[in-house]
């Protein structure tokens, strides 16, 4: 029924160029890139013109009746009459005129970034050959609906801007050209910013005396467009048929993928313009592109500005560089950009690595390249423990890089160590075979700051990983170490171990752990081998070692381990004894919340078995026959002050008496460890620290010396011993009402660290002290007892 319309509307025209003989040539050009007009019907008063008339196609010039008003109907390909028409246009033309009419534009509601905007754009004066017959006569149109206004330059002669200011959807015409093959840039209204270029042959395609229409067609954005057809030149003959596109001119080309790896806060999200184009908009912190063409052989300059910015002119950072053709490059963010609030301030920079790859070099392998970029952290070593394969990276600085690892697709470990290679700061799974990276290439970043507390709490170290497809890094997950928990105490009082290093695996662990002190309880690796080396304070490695224990530790285990007895040979009543002695089942808290649990252990290397007895309650013998170097425990006892007598071992002889202030300290819920420490006969044992009980809390630090109670002499009552004014403000005075020889005295706090030592009796100055309670310890004919008093 269409043919028969469309032979009934053609006879009508040649009836009507016989009895009317006034026309005008017409060529229609259909360029509307809406998918719900791929195809049109075009009718002509009430006949159908062109049936199922096709985008990217033009009719040759015919003959049309001038003269007449002419209704002309676009409707949906699917038609059956100019009823269903979509637009309407209607126009009556000029005697012996040449029109070229132009369908452009959006006839859809929704799905694209401009309104419709459909229209039939009418170019009067339209040729059908050039004017001179040795050129090519070139008509514009603008008829993408979303491109802006535009210039167009020509750049291989060059003959500069011959297009100027063309906007949608207007004509602008003729050109008239010598037949050349020329070059067209298409650029901004500005005239400096190209966004795409051009060949347009008109030599090699023979068109030397034609004239012809060129149409800027499709999306500029077919994204946001329904993935329409994509932007580009295009050429309809008078001859008409399916356009003729231009082809892009072959720009030389590096490849690029940008990775964000600058851990300052203010840079998380970022804008980067490329010659003062946004290139990239909201660049996010620890994201990469992909790997994208970008011109080579030109100057390139490159600005990093704020999320928020609207143009390069916002610019944070800049760089001018001119890529490689052929050249793969990765190019990492790295630094910070912010004044203050980091340290080290390393200074933002773009680091461009000109040795990229897309791909492993072997299909079976994973190229794996190393940057680099974490700013405060040291030179390191990365070392592969699982095979092991040992040192792969050695003494990589910020913000080096590697060359390319060519690894077999396997799953390793990776430790990163210090510049040494021995001291692992951590240990990360590097997962190649589970995570399918078989001939993959990508880039592994050191990312983020060891020490955020210094640098804005901003993100923790680790590994990441960046795919040669983009998006967002891979964190390399930690690996899992079984691990224990321990608490060490130093407890040796041979003075030639007041201060020891001890070395686990090697690895320095405690510098300068001085005697009397514990650490805290920290996690350490569990079913693995530790061999514990302790050496003197002014050691340089675990080769010096004094004493060396190999143990494994049960995954999930407190242990408590206390190191006593003598290394010396020579000065002391007993022979070379020193041990670490190891309990495991240690506590860090009481077992119940009202009560403190203790532990307790002999350390005194010249102190035979004894018992402890608690006398105030009294509750009894609460150790029995505990000897050198010994642990009992745990006594869970509630929360009160207590007294306990060291005695010997049949339980009647009582050596000393000490309090226990359990409730004073502020020790519920608290796990203690109380120790036997010291010399009960300094004199002949190098003069060396004087036996007492001394406690070491769970949070580590110095240990509490347990104060000592006097026992009772034949010739005086030390409880006549008076300490006024109490509390004081400037000086204290100690009040012994009879003879007494050797005095001596010392003030410590209620941690246990001494604070002063008092030579008189008379007039003690306290004026230095800050307020709060302290204990006098006190010692009169070699006997010791202790005294509380106040600081105001």
């Amino acid at each position: 029924m269409k043919k028969i319309t469309k032979l009934l509307w053609l006879s009508l025209v040649f009836l009507s160029n016989i009895s009317i003989a006034q026309t005008a040539r017409v060529q229609v050009i259909h360029n509307s890139p809406d998918l719900a007009a791929t195809q049109v019907d075009v009718y002509v008063n009430g006949g159908l013109l062109l049936n199922n008339f096709a985008f990217r196609t033009a009719t040759p010039f015919i003959d049309v009746p001038a003269g007449v008003e002419l209704s002309i109907d676009v409707a949906p390909s699917t038609s059956t009459s100019s009823a269903e028409s979509l637009y309407n246009l209607t126009a009556t033309l000029a005697d012996g005129e040449t029109y070229i009419l132009v369908a452009n534009g959006i006839v859809s509601p929704t799905g694209y970034s401009v309104g419709p905007n459909f229209a039939i754009n009418v170019f009067a004066q339209g040729r059908e050959a050039a004017s001179v017959t040795t050129n090519t006569d070139v008509l514009v149109n603008h008829g993408s609906p979303d491109a802006p206004t535009v210039d167009v330059v020509e750049t291989s002669l060059p003959a500069g801007t011959i297009v100027d200011n063309i906007s949608f959807p207007n004509f602008a015409g003729y050109l008239e050209l010598p037949n050349l093959d020329f070059t067209l840039d298409v650029r901004d209204a500005t005239g400096t910013v190209t966004v795409v270029s051009y060949q347009a042959p008109l030599q090699t395609l023979g068109l030397d005396g034609a004239a012809i229409t060129v149409l800027a067609s499709g999306f500029l954005d077919p994204s946001v467009n329904s993935n329409g057809p994509a932007f580009g030149l295009w050429v309809a003959l008078a001859s008409g048929g399916d356009l003729i596109p231009l082809p892009l001119v072959e720009t030389p080309t590096a490849r690029v993928q940008a990775i964000h790896n600058s851990p300052d806060l203010a840079a998380a999200v970022v804008d980067i313009y490329v010659n003062d184009e946004l290139f990239l908009n909201d660049f996010a912190f620890r994201t990469a592109t992909p790997f994208i063409d970008i011109p080579a052989g030109v100057e390139l300059t490159i600005d990093v500005a704020p999320s928020t910015s609207t143009s390069s002119a916002e610019s944070l950072y800049n760089i001018t560089a001119t890529l490689e053709e052929g050249e793969t490059y990765i190019i990492v963010a790295s630094g910070i950009v912010s004044p203050t609030g980091y340290s080290p301030n390393q200074p933002f920079e773009l680091y461009a690595l000109p040795i990229g790859r897309e791909e492993a070099s072997v299909p079976t392998n994973t190229d794996v390249i190393v940057v680099h970029g974490s700013p405060d952290a040291p030179t390191v070593d990365v070392v592969e423990t699982s095979l092991p394969a040992g040192t792969l990276i050695d003494n990589i600085s910020y913000p080096q890089y590697s060359p390319y690892l060519e690894l077999p697709n396997l799953d390793f470990i990776l430790d990163v160590r210090d510049a040494t290679g021995t001291v692992t700061v951590a240990s990360y799974q590097a997962p190649l075979q589970t995570l399918g990276l078989e001939g993959a290439a990508i880039t592994v970043l050191a990312s983020g700051f060891l020490d955020p507390s210094v640098n804005s709490n901003g993100p923790a170290f680790g590994l990441w990983v960046a795919l040669a497809s983009g998006g967002d890094l891979i964190p390399l997950p930690l690996v899992e170490t079984p691990t224990a928990r321990l608490q060490a105490i130093h407890n040796s009082p041979d003075l030639a171990a007041a201060l020891v290093d001890v070395y686990v695996n090697d690895e320095l662990l405690l510098n300068d752990f001085a005697f009397r002190t514990a650490t805290p309880f920290i996690d350490v690796p569990a079913g693995v081998e530790l061999s514990i080396d302790v050496a003197p304070s002014t050691s340089t490695s675990s080769a010096e070692s004094l004493y060396n224990l190999t143990a494994t530790l049960t995954e999930g285990e407190t242990y408590i381990l206390v190191a006593n007895g003598i290394v010396s040979p020579t000065g002391y009543s007993v022979e070379p004894n020193f041990a670490i002695n190891v309990f495991a089942q240690g506590r860090e808290a009481a077992s119940v919340a009202t009560n403190t649990d203790v532990l307790v252990n002999h350390g005194s290397p010249d102190a035979p078995t004894v018992d402890v007895v608690e006398t105030s309650v009294p509750a009894g013998t609460i150790v029995d026959n505990i000897s050198f170097p010994e642990f009992q425990g745990y006594l869970e006892l509630p929360n009160l002050d207590f007294t306990l007598d060291v005695r010997d071992a049949t339980g009647t002889v009582t050596v000393a008496s000490y309090q226990a202030p359990l409730q004073t300290l502020g020790l519920d819920g608290a796990a203690i460890t109380v120790l036997a420490s010291g010399f009960l006969d300094p004199s002949v044992n190098s003069n060396g620290p004087a036996f007492g009980l001394w406690v070491a809390l769970a949070s580590g630090g110095n240990l509490i010396p347990l104060p000592q109670i006097p026992l009772s002499v034949n010739n005086f009552d030390l409880n006549s011993v008076s300490l006024y004014p109490n509390p004081a403000r400037e000086t204290i005075t100690l009040s012994i009402p009879f003879d007494y020889e050797n005095f001596k005295a010392t003030i410590y706090d209620l941690s246990g660290r001494q604070v002063k030592t008092v030579s008189d009796p008379n007039n003690i100055d306290v004026s230095d002290l800050n307020s709060g309670m302290y204990i006098l310890n006190t010692t009169l004919n070699d006997l010791s007892f202790n005294q509380k008093f106040v600081k105001n």
